[in-house]
């Protein structure tokens, strides 16, 4: 499929909305100046056009499969990986002590959305080996970390997470999978896990599994779990690849999409794993890799949003049916007035949702610079918004793009399908958009929603700024923020329950609002541009949708049990 890799918005983003000035100014990232942040998008981009674009397709009709025991993937994607590693684009953001770059979270946040937009099913296979570098980073022995970060870095060998069972999935701590001290300092793994994305493939030397277990002494749910490093094959004297380990790859998921990554059901039978973390400290550990993780599902979402984006406008430009309604219009169905809608609605979303993940990457960026808690709280904030507007932004974009498509888009050979099939597990893993939400409007407002307020403040101190000169939609900001204001009040005060009733609302209420934040300083910034006209569509019409979101926030929960279970069933 053709792409298009969205360099110059995501260079717009960053210098013109996002302050990446400010990230460069500190010393830790102080060498990564426009110039270099420049280079990267482009080279990022153009091996997304030109290497992961063309494997988009073949991964859906010849997907990864299991061959007399042995894992084959998709054609073509072995050497699209080794593009994305010789790149240098697995290590972006890691440690320059063990090969990585050292560069901003901003940038690899940028090149993954870049890659998930050509070929989300191998996209996924560097962002798990991302999420298990920087748990490694934070948690390993030293021993650990001198043997394996190195070569998940390089991408000679790739990495993985084993949380769900089938009895334990988003109840992590009702997991059954166990581990023995071996008495040597390892431990013996035994149990079974379920959802594991490309836990197995043909060209890495090793494949390197972080496993949930439970020691004997662990007691009861998460607190009682540990955190173990379990490769694929045991590394010998030299760290080389050794006998194969105790495990194996069970059969792969029939999905309803994703088919070139490999899903696979683990088997693990005593077998040998270090570590990492304090025993029965696990969670811990496996959240560092999570958080890692969540951010960039969201970019997965924004990645496949501008990917179905292109597809529907390439079918629109060329596509002709019925009477032309415009004066010198193309000729195409992109001058019927409801197709434009599409796309505008399309294009302004995937604005939105690129900005608030650039956003939160942004604030990773300078409290790991700075190591000042409020940039940390911040980001932590913004991490559930990033995923969950970000993967539902991908679903209903690549759902709009099928409909661009009319009937042609139900038909699997435009392809047009195959984005929203792709997408849509993202909403699922890394925590369900519902699991998001909740986290918004409970630890995340234990502050008593002081760092929502913040957020508020900065967004109706800019609409202030731009009354001069748009009147009309910094008055249509600073009134979507007032409304926001009072629901995040009663919100802080209101029980449990009742905040988990409204949280998904709540949490799309804050990113519509958001988003019309991030439009209005692209109108500031780009006065009489392409940019300002989207602006201003998005703020009249799609950010007037969060006033409905905080009326369904703010009506508790006793509306939604009003039916029983056995009324639900009737």
């Amino acid at each position: 499929m053709s792409f298009r890799a969205p360099v110059s918005d995501h260079q717009f983003l960053l210098t013109e909305i996002l302050g990446f000035d400010r990230i460069t100014a500190t010393e830790r990232f102080a060498e990564a100046d426009a110039d270099l942040m420049a280079a990267i998008l482009t080279e990022a981009g153009k091996m997304c056009d030109e290497v992961m674009a063309p494997l988009q397709r073949g991964g859906d009709l010849h997907p990864a499969h299991l061959e007399n025991g042995v894992l084959r993937t998709s054609p073509g994607f072995a050497e699209g990986f080794k593009a994305i590693a010789e790149g240098g684009w697995i290590g972006m953001s890691a440690d320059p002590e063990y090969g990585g770059m050292g560069l901003p979270m901003s940038l690899t946040t940028a090149v993954n959305e870049m890659m998930s937009g050509a070929c989300l099913s191998l996209q996924l296979a560097p962002l798990m080996s991302q999420g298990q570098i920087e748990a490694l980073e934070h948690h390993a022995s030293e021993a650990l970390k001198e043997l394996y970060l190195p070569k998940l870095i390089s991408g000679e060998w790739t990495g993985t997470m084993n949380l769900t069972e089938p009895q334990a999935g988003s109840d992590v701590g009702a997991l059954s999978s166990k581990a023995e001290r071996n008495g040597d300092g390892t431990y013996a793994v035994s149990g079974q896990k379920i959802y594991i994305s490309w836990g197995d493939n043909d060209f890495a030397g090793n494949i390197c599994h972080l496993v949930l277990a439970r020691l004997p002494d662990g007691g009861p749910g998460t607190k009682g779990i540990s955190l173990f490093l379990v490769p694929k094959y045991l590394p010998d004297e030299n760290g080389n690849p050794g006998k194969a380990n105790s495990l194996k790859v069970v059969s792969l998921e029939h999905k309803m999409g994703l088919h070139g990554s490999p899903t696979c059901v683990m088997q693990y039978d005593g077998a040998t794993g270090w570590l990492v973390g304090q025993e029965h400290g696990g969670m811990a550990a496996m959240f560092t890799m999570m958080n890692n993780a969540r951010l960039g599902v969201g970019g997965q979402g924004v990645g496949a949003a501008e990917g179905a984006y292109q597809h529907a406008l390439a079918y629109a430009l060329d596509r002709k049916q019925g009477k032309t309604p415009v004066e010198g219009g193309t000729g195409t169905i992109i001058d019927h007035a409801d197709v434009r809608r599409m796309l505008m609605e399309m294009k302004a979303d995937v604005f939105a949702a690129r900005a608030i993940m650039l956003a939160c990457a942004g604030a990773i960026d300078m409290g790991t610079a700075t190591g000042e808690k409020d940039w940390k709280t911040r980001a932590a904030f913004l991490t559930p918004i990033a995923k969950a507007f970000g993967t539902e932004t991908g679903i209903r974009v690549s759902e709009q793009g099928v409909q661009v498509h009319g009937g042609m888009g139900f038909i699997e050979e435009t392809g047009a399908a195959q984005f929203y099939r792709d997408v849509r597990v993202t909403a699922i893993y890394e925590g369900t958009n519902g699991i998001q939400a909740m986290d918004l409007v409970a630890r995340k407002m234990m502050d008593g929603g002081e760092m929502a307020h913040r957020l508020i403040d900065e967004i109706e101190e800019q609409a202030e700024r731009a009354r001069p000169t748009h009147p009309n939609m910094a008055e249509a900001v600073w009134q979507a923020c007032e409304t926001l204001r009072e629901a995040t009040e009663w919100l802080v005060e209101a029980e449990l329950q009742d905040r988990f009733a409204g949280a998904v609302p709540y949490l799309m209420a804050f990113a519509r609002v958001l988003g019309g934040h991030y439009h209005l300083a692209a109108a500031l910034a780009d006065k009489g541009g392409a940019r300002e006209k989207l602006a201003r569509f998005y703020i009249k019409r799609m950010l007037p949708q969060h006033a409905a979101y905080l009326i369904h926030a703010r009506e508790g929960a006793a509306g939604a049990f009003a039916l029983t279970a056995e009324e639900l069933a009737s």
